[in-house]
């Protein structure tokens, strides 16, 4: 197994969506590891209590969102004029989508991909020259639902399979360059994203029209309570921190690396023939056919 680097305390590391969950836990495990971390939150506030909680000076943050391409402008010149050599980038920023594909309101599929891969690629080409120049790195922050896709969350996992197919690509086009692109696989992590997601959800339940209720109303119930019983069992944020963290600084890192027992299940799901690994879904959820519904 390949030795982990230390970050020399000169390094750059620009970690996006770090005011709470994985992102803040990656963010609080390099500044104590000794990188200088650029921590992308959309608040002060969230900018303040994060570099209050890190080594002194170790956190700076920049206030910008993913979607606003003026904003990653502002945040790279503010990186660019630390001085700092960037050592890599984590995009870690991402939101949950949940509902019916069928009824799910267009403003709100561009939102889940406004964030979680044209953000990503927005941010990814906007630090390209200052990785080229240093051999940085490229960590994305993906989900093992960027392999197979499960009800209600067909936009999210539309979502990360995108990522997963531009990190394919921008392996291989960034491998001149020097610059390694890893992707990170975790499974259920405790963050504030699925509890937005299912509240968002119920949300969604109640504003659909009677017809559409009839049709997905039960099915919203059941995959809110396989959420939450997925949540009791979900891991914690610095165990995807710590394998970030091992992708920036490891002499040779994988290509991806999958985190968490469920991840490595839902893998092996993946690999299963589609109507078999369907049929599980449906009766683990309890989802089935209505009477006289075609098969």
């Amino acid at each position: 197994m390949s030795t982990i680097e230390s970050p020399r305390t000169s390094d750059a590391i620009v970690v996006t969506g770090a005011a709470t969950g994985i992102g803040r836990a990656i963010a609080l495990r390099l500044a104590a590891a000794g990188a200088t971390v650029f921590a992308g939150v959309r608040r002060e506030s969230d900018g303040t209590s994060l570099a209050a909680a890190a080594p002194a000076g170790r956190i700076r943050p920049l206030i910008f969102d993913v979607t606003d391409v003026e904003a990653i402008e502002r945040a790279r010149a503010s990186v660019a004029r630390s001085g700092l050599p960037l050592a890599g980038i984590v995009n870690n920023a991402g939101i949950s989508v949940a509902g019916p594909l069928e009824v799910l309101p267009d403003a709100e599929l561009r939102r889940q991909f406004d964030v979680n891969f044209f953000g990503a690629i927005a941010v990814t080409r906007a630090f390209l020259p200052a990785l080229r120049a240093s051999n940085g790195r490229v960590v994305s922050v993906g989900s093992i639902s960027g392999k197979i896709s499960v009800p209600m969350l067909g936009a999210y996992a539309a979502s990360k399979f995108a990522l997963e197919a531009a990190c394919d690509a921008l392996r291989v086009e960034l491998r001149p360059s020097g610059i390694d692109v890893v992707l990170i696989e975790p499974g259920a992590v405790k963050t504030p994203i699925w509890q937005k997601s299912t509240s968002e959800s119920g949300t969604l339940a109640a504003t659909l029209a009677p017809a559409a209720l009839a049709v997905y109303g039960a099915m919203i119930d059941k995959m809110r309570a396989f959420a939450s019983r997925a949540e009791k069992t979900a891991i914690d944020a610095d165990r995807v921190a710590r394998v970030v963290e091992t992708a920036l600084y490891v002499k040779r890192p994988r290509a991806r690396y999958v985190v968490g027992t469920d991840a490595r299940v839902q893998l092996a799901l993946a690999r299963m023939p589609e109507r078999v690994r369907d049929t599980l879904f449906a009766k683990l959820i309890g989802i089935e056919p209505t009477a006289g519904a075609a098969r």
